[in-house]
């Protein structure tokens, strides 16, 4: 088929360029800080400290490289490039640099951008791409929004030397995991100086000489506090504003494109959305988009062949210690009037953690009691986002918990554990 394809910005998607994969190098730096800390007095010295610069640079050795090569890979397969957001002519024609495309087929995969915060100051709001390409970290930060990109980022800069401070408008953080993992993640933040204040408001950012001065409410007052930077972790939304959607005809909702189980258009049948600009009903996660590509891809080249099927999905969220799950969680399971066992222990003491001195270790599975499958796990630890793949193993096949505790695995490993939490 003839093919072209239209960004905005730099070729490779969020991912490798701006999102999981830089912010992984970034963590991974911060965890060998952490395992210091943890075995000062059994064996190692001095805790690591970090050259920030030196690691700049050397998570720009992967992002550099990314638009590039993919716009070399798309070219080679005859792919015509366009470097801008189309806008919707009509229902099967799009404008784009200055031309008039018409296409059969139109697939949307847009992504998913900051939510922005409509409040006064809002223009001295940093986003995840400027803390990513910080030159230097600042002295001060406040996240506001305690989600996966706060907490991580948090973590981060606590353990870089900044004072960080957290402010959310929920009870805590991380509101879609197991309430008791979290619990255990935010003790061990506040063991790193991270500092929450939830239930409160923002409601105006103001530019001082060196600071930024955030204002909210909390239990009915007026408060502030001042940071070098705040950054907007308030959540991502569907990157589609731009589009002009309703000349093309084009349906969606909060969550992104409307579409079926063929991942096309409920309005518009030539276009079909995948990723996570699609109101699909699955985790924004990139697994999931290059699933979604893909069924997207066989529906266009053979009508609507195939229908999206998703098994147990993991997430994780890449602090120190990782917090994983997969399924459901024991509140749901008690809100549908399943009938489960829940186990749910703290485990310092087990061999892995105790051998790097990690004071967090704690997981809570789900099992179902007539057909003894597994229906959630949650866990969090040093390797939880590791571990956390083998639940979703034995949970896409229908393992029992039975099977899976008499599995062999090699020992004395992570993996080894997750016989032991079942």
């Amino acid at each position: 088929m003839e093919v072209a394809i239209a960004d905005n910005r730099e070729y490779g998607g969020t991912c490798p360029n701006r999102g999981c994969d830089p912010k992984k190098v970034l963590v991974g730096i911060t965890e060998i800080i952490q395992k210091t800390v943890n075995l000062k007095g059994k064996g190692v010295n001095d805790v690591a400290t970090i050259e920030w610069a030196q690691l700049q640079a050397f998570k720009n050795t992967f992002t550099d490289p990314i638009p590039a090569a993919t716009e070399k890979k798309l070219k080679q397969l005859g792919i015509c490039i366009y470097h801008q957001s189309p806008v919707f002519l009509d229902e099967h024609t799009l404008s784009v640099e200055g031309k008039t495309v018409k296409a059969k087929y139109i697939v949307i995969a847009s992504g998913q951008k900051p939510r922005e915060l409509k409040i006064k100051g809002r223009e001295y709001l940093m986003t995840s791409d400027d803390f990513l390409n910080l030159e230097e970290m600042p002295k001060s930060i406040v996240f506001v929004g305690a989600g996966y990109i706060g907490m991580e980022f948090a973590h981060i800069a606590a353990r870089c030397g900044a004072k960080v401070t957290i402010v959310d408008t929920g009870s805590r953080p991380l509101k879609p995991f197991d309430k008791d993992m979290v619990a255990h993640l935010r003790e061990a933040s506040e063991s790193i100086g991270i500092e929450f204040i939830f239930d409160a408001e923002v409601t105006e950012i103001e530019a001082l000489r060196k600071n930024k001065r955030l204002r909210f409410q909390k239990n009915n007052k007026a408060q502030t506090i001042k940071a070098r930077a705040i950054f907007n972790t308030a959540g991502r939304v569907p990157s589609i504003e731009m589009l002009d959607l309703e000349k093309g005809n084009v349906t969606f909702e909060r969550d992104g494109i409307s579409v079926n189980q063929y991942l096309q258009n409920t309005s518009n049948r030539n276009v079909y959305a995948c990723g996570d600009v699609s109101a699909s009903g699955t985790l924004p996660l990139i697994p999931l988009s290059s699933k979604e590509a893909a069924v997207v891809a066989a529906n266009i080249l053979k009508a609507n062949s195939e229908k999206l099927a998703v098994a147990p999905t993991p997430s994780v969220v890449y602090t120190s210690p990782q917090l994983a799950a997969i399924g459901l969680t024991e509140a749901e399971a008690k809100k549908r009037g399943l009938d489960v066992t829940i186990e749910y222990k703290s485990v310092p003491t087990w061999y892995n953690a105790k051998r790097l001195n990690e004071t967090t270790y704690a997981y809570k599975t789900i099992v179902d009691i007539k057909t003894d499958i597994i229906l959630g796990a949650h866990l969090i630890g040093a390797q939880a986002g590791e571990m956390i793949n083998l639940f979703a193993l034995a949970m896409a096949h229908n393992i029992t918990a039975t099977d899976f505790k008499n599995s062999l695995f090699t020992y004395p490993s992570w993996g080894n554990d997750v016989r032991g939490m079942v």
